[in-house]
């Protein structure tokens, strides 16, 4: 197929019992969505809220709503992708991404979490410390789609796997916060045209009050949908709503064709291991 609906839904923290996931889970199934992405700490509390909240309730909301979404992919086939907190057996936090589909749940754990004063969820979560692996890539209706957190968007590894794998699309779930629109949405669009890709960011909404600082944290939303060409096609204001556009496979050759960065890396990629074999 060439073309393929996605949706991304803009939301702060959900309760453990949220009617209007249903509600919009609903209206994505009647315009058709294959594929809706979430932001960070949307199913799960910001993780400097979860140093009060018991653990069992932490679980709890996980559980309910990955339970939910299982419930829902079945009834609408739907794909859904959404960060959550999970705990294991000793009591630890670790970051994760889940893709649910009708017949199938797998996670993707964070790799590389931000580590700053102000924002360390690198000492919060126990995700190791160890080298880097592919992210979680899958098909969809002929699209090769991959799944980013939105810190790991700044480090070039994972982009030089999505142009050397001809990723379509990456789907980049985020928790960004302060004043940042303006460099997200530059990043964000330079990384779609280098890389000839589409890219959905669903970002949270929602306040945090740190008491610690006096400062007041305001995720803003700006949930957008970037094409290969650098533009942004679709994007949501700071309101709860949602994003939902059709993208289309041609654009990408379209992209790729006339601008050609694959092409160049991998005619020096054929011509280095032509010069190793002949050395040998």
């Amino acid at each position: 197929m060439d073309s393929l609906r996605v949706g991304a839904i803009q939301l702060p923290t959900l309760g453990v019992q949220d009617s209007k996931l249903g509600f919009y889970i609903k209206n994505a199934y009647k315009k058709g969505v294959d594929l809706i992405l979430f932001g960070e700490y949307v199913l799960n509390h910001f993780f400097k809220e979860l140093e009060t909240i018991p653990k069992q309730m932490v679980q709890k909301q996980t559980q309910n709503h990955i339970e939910f979404l299982k419930e829902q992919s079945r009834e609408y086939n739907i794909i859904f992708i959404a960060p959550v907190v999970y705990i294991d057996k000793s009591g630890k936090y670790f970051k994760r991404v889940v893709k649910i589909s009708p017949k199938s749940t797998s996670y993707y754990q964070q790799q590389i979490l931000i580590s700053y004063p102000h924002w360390n969820e690198k000492s919060f979560f126990s995700n190791p410390t160890a080298p880097l692996k592919p992210p979680m890539v899958f098909r969809l209706n002929g699209f090769k789609i991959m799944v980013l957190f939105g810190f790991e968007l700044h480090f070039g590894t994972f982009w030089e796997y999505v142009l050397k794998n001809k990723i379509d699309l990456v789907l980049l779930p985020t928790a960004s916060t302060f004043s940042s629109q303006s460099r997200w949405r530059e990043i964000i669009k330079t990384k779609a045209f280098l890389n000839g890709c589409y890219i959905l960011r669903a970002n949270r909404l929602g306040e945090f009050n740190d008491s610690s600082s006096n400062i007041k944290w305001k995720f803003y939303g700006d949930t957008l949908l970037v094409e290969p060409t650098g533009e942004i096609i679709s994007e949501l204001e700071d309101r709860e709503s949602m994003l939902i556009e059709t993208l289309n496979k041609e654009i990408i050759r379209e992209h790729r064709l006339e601008w050609g960065f694959e092409r160049e890396i991998r005619l020096r990629a054929k011509k280095s291991k032509k010069y190793i074999k002949n050395k040998i």
